[in-house]
């Protein structure tokens, strides 16, 4: 019969030990029921697991578990002299109770992960030994004799979010070009995150429709309000502020803006940039190294096409087009339009351009001496398109069953 935790009306210290001792013999009691189940061959893992989970509740669930029966019958109804020594011991019985459920997991676990001829030869051994004690030390010796050649068996650990597995494959790729990597608060001043990257004080981004600002700045002077970062540009500020060219960095991280959600929109998302200074660097070095990247993500039958655009802190500035990589680029495909590319034959994926001279007038360096590029990516921008995904917020809700896909 299962327990049932028993109303007290005597509270002394002889009670109080009666009623604990009862019970811990209770769960003694269904914890070798449970673990002598867990080693038969005929119940399948899944069943033992299952059987664990249900102990497991009934001993610890929050609503209806014998640990909270015990507090709210025993601790809550003892009177007020007594509280104080009820709360102590049912502390006390609370971690027996933990400790105990965690090692019939450890037990029910290693017999679910045994192969059914292990489980089958210690079947026969508890067939053949009467005593319970000579059953328990045989069938250890026969599962320390079954493991003690093996590696250990590790717990299935997690795999990479598919916007986490995308941005690291991405910042590998510029790895291989001889890119470094840096990173940067995301917490950011109005000077990094604007006036250091040429943006005039009245540009539409400064407003909070666009920009997610801190609040209770508005006594401070406008380069040092705070904000949430609206691109990890700030981080080339920061590197070039502490270095000296030639300077070749990638720039990865989350930033924010003051979009709300849809399926193509998100207030939180994260950004690849990246920045190259040095002596003589041209437009030709920006569009080889990004025709080079975008190949080496996409396969190496991407075309790469740039057109005029404008970013404050780029000059001249162009946007990125590749191939439509589900129609190859013909903008057509099962018999009608491709719907990703809306039969043009070409995707947008990113910005880029030369760094503006203005900027480097803000890090110290000479822009008659050293020249250079930058370019950023929304990460998932690309996973969108690397895993077929409709809708972006699919990857922050969290559901696993979305997430299990890209393991």
């Amino acid at each position: 019969m299962a327990y049932t935790v028993p109303k007290l009306t005597d509270y002394s210290e002889e009670a109080l030990d009666k009623a604990l001792v009862g019970l811990l013999s209770a769960l003694d009691d269904e914890s070798k029921v449970l673990v002598r189940k867990a080693s038969q061959a005929s119940v399948t893992a899944t069943e033992k697991r299952a059987d664990f989970k249900n102990f497991r509740d009934r001993w610890m669930a929050r609503k209806s578990g014998v640990l909270t029966q015990v507090n709210e019958l025993w601790l809550k109804r003892a009177p007020a002299d007594h509280k104080r020594e009820v709360g102590r011991r049912v502390n006390a019985l609370k971690s027996q109770v933990e400790q105990k459920v965690l090692e019939v997991w450890e037990r029910v676990d290693f017999w679910a992960r045994q192969s059914p001829e292990a489980l089958e030869s210690a079947d026969k051994l508890v067939s053949d030994y009467e005593s319970p004690r000579t059953q328990s030390a045989q069938l250890r010796a026969e599962s320390e004799r079954l493991d003690i050649t093996l590696p250990g068996i590790r717990r299935p650990l997690g795999a990479e979010h598919p916007i986490i597995k995308t941005m690291n494959e991405m910042v590998s790729v510029f790895r291989n070009l001889g890119y470094s990597i840096e990173e940067g608060p995301e917490i950011e001043t109005d000077y990094y995150n604007f006036e250091s990257l040429n943006f005039p004080p009245n540009h539409p981004a400064r407003d909070t429709q666009d920009t997610l600002f801190i609040a209770g700045q508005e006594s401070k002077p406008l380069r040092d309000r705070l904000l949430l970062r609206t691109h990890t540009s700030p981080v080339q500020i920061r590197t070039m502020e502490k270095m000296r060219p030639p300077v070749r960095v990638v720039c990865p991280g989350k930033v924010h803006r003051n979009d709300a959600p849809d399926a193509t929109h998100s207030p939180i998302f994260h950004q690849i940039e990246g920045l190259a200074v040095d002596t003589n660097i041209t437009f030709c070095d920006l569009k080889g190294t990004l025709d080079h990247a975008m190949k080496a993500f996409f396969g190496s039958s991407v075309k790469t096409r740039f057109y005029p655009s404008f970013f404050p802190f780029t000059e001249p500035s162009a946007d990125v087009q590749i191939s439509c990589i589900f129609c190859g680029g013909k903008g057509y495909r099962d018999g009608g339009r491709c719907p990703q590319c809306k039969a043009s034959g070409w995707i947008e994926l990113l910005g880029c351009g030369m760094v503006d001279p203005n900027v480097y007038g803000f890090v110290d360096y000479d822009p008659k001496k050293f020249s250079g590029f930058a370019f950023g990516m929304g990460v998932e921008r690309i996973a969108i398109l690397k895993y077929g995904v409709d809708d972006i917020q699919l990857f922050f809700q969290g559901d696993v069953r979305f997430l299990e896909q890209f393991g």
